[in-house]
């Protein structure tokens, strides 16, 4: 039942009443029968009322995002390539749908060690040679894999920030990851442009303040260098 279909009950309960009266005129022959009926279809109309006026229709609709986000899952299994370990989960373009989706899935504090978690606008495949992302690099942060509820929070307050445009250079926004590994987990930003100076940095900016990293250090690290450099040896062109 839509709420624009039905102008906050009204429409509902004057067509109930039209055709209750529409068969009470009919007539069965049956004068007490058609007394009862039509004392049923004086009552049908405020009891409807009362119904529909208990509904909260802004319930009956969803609220878009203003992307369509594609959840992806990658786990470590050495008798697969990269990619064949990568699964597409799930898209979501509601905030009720993210949430549906986050809270089915497992926190991050409760995944084996190399696993990941990706979210990335969709169309975009998570990985450093995708065509909008090869250009580019992520703001990363590195985590200490004892600080599990650290890590979900952090992971959460990304997520919600990333997918509610939060950031004034959005459009430079590809997506965010999550990797649980040995010593430490990473979280990262990702952006298409490594040479858009401004719009890193306004991220970065950002980034840090919405998740009060006081005492966590952010480096942007370009994704090209990534892929000749391993681990904490990739060099980080900017630090906040």
């Amino acid at each position: 039942m839509g709420y624009d279909n039905y102008n906050n009950g009204t429409e509902v309960a004057e067509s109930g009443q039209a055709a209750a009266a529409a068969i009470y005129a009919g007539g069965n022959g049956n004068m007490v029968a058609d007394e009862q009926f039509a004392a049923a279809a004086a009552e049908l109309q405020p009891s409807l009322n009362r119904v529909l006026s208990s509904i909260d229709y802004d319930l009956c609709f969803k609220h878009p995002l203003e992307h369509t986000w594609t959840l992806w899952h990658w786990e470590n299994d050495r008798t697969k390539s990269w990619s064949d370990m990568l699964s597409d989960v799930t898209s979501f373009n509601t905030v009720e749908d993210f949430f549906s989706v986050y809270y089915f899935i497992k926190p991050p504090s409760d995944l084996k060690v190399f696993n990941d978690y990706m979210v990335f606008k969709h169309g975009i495949r998570p990985m450093w040679e995708d065509d909008v992302n090869k250009d580019g690099g992520r703001w990363v942060m590195f985590l200490d894999k004892d600080s599990k509820e650290l890590v979900d929070k952090l992971w959460h307050d990304l997520l919600l920030c990333t997918i509610g445009e939060c950031f004034e250079y959005s459009d430079q926004i590809c997506g965010v990851v999550i990797n649980v590994r040995n010593k430490a987990s990473k979280i990262s930003l990702w952006t298409k442009d490594s040479h858009n100076q401004q719009a890193i940095l306004a991220i970065g900016r950002k980034m840090k303040q919405l998740l009060q990293l006081r005492e966590v250090e952010l480096q942007y690290q370009v994704h090209k260098d990534a892929m000749v450099q391993a681990g904490p040896n990739v060099n980080a062109i900017y630090k906040l």
